[in-house]
């Protein structure tokens, strides 16, 4: 599982929270507001987020900008499937997961479901090759 250490999921949450993409120094001046650190760092930082496909990068003049490769709600879905993924029983991990869940957002889960009705196994059978 691809798990972020902390300062890489300041960084992505910085990146999910713009306009638009970030330079290195952009990054930078935003971090800098809650803590002190160095160029390089956030430079490094960046670089690994690239490396591990969770950002892209383009040419800006003579720097880089760096901006989200899915959006905060894709990378949870995704972490969500990883650990799904993980777990010895899915349908007991969902089970619990659910549980824990206030009434309201049990609400909103049961309504997201029943928009996706049938077209839910097309969706499944899209991504994973088959039915569950």
């Amino acid at each position: 599982m691809r798990q972020l250490g902390s300062l890489e999921a300041e960084v992505m949450r910085r990146l999910w929270d713009a306009r638009g993409p970030m330079a290195v120094r952009d990054v930078l001046d935003d971090l800098q507001r809650d803590r002190d650190i160095a160029y390089t760092t956030v430079m490094t930082v960046l670089d690994n987020l690239h490396r591990k496909d969770l950002v892209v990068r383009s040419k800006r003049g003579r720097a880089y900008v760096y901006s989200p490769a899915q959006s905060r709600e894709e990378r949870t879905a995704e972490l969500m499937g990883e650990v799904l993924t993980d777990a010895g029983d899915r349908g007991v991990a969902l089970l619990r997961f659910v549980e824990q869940m206030s009434p309201g957002e049990v609400a909103e889960l049961r309504q997201l479901l029943g928009e996706l009705g049938e077209p839910l196994d097309d969706i499944h059978s899209d991504h994973t090759g088959g039915p569950a």
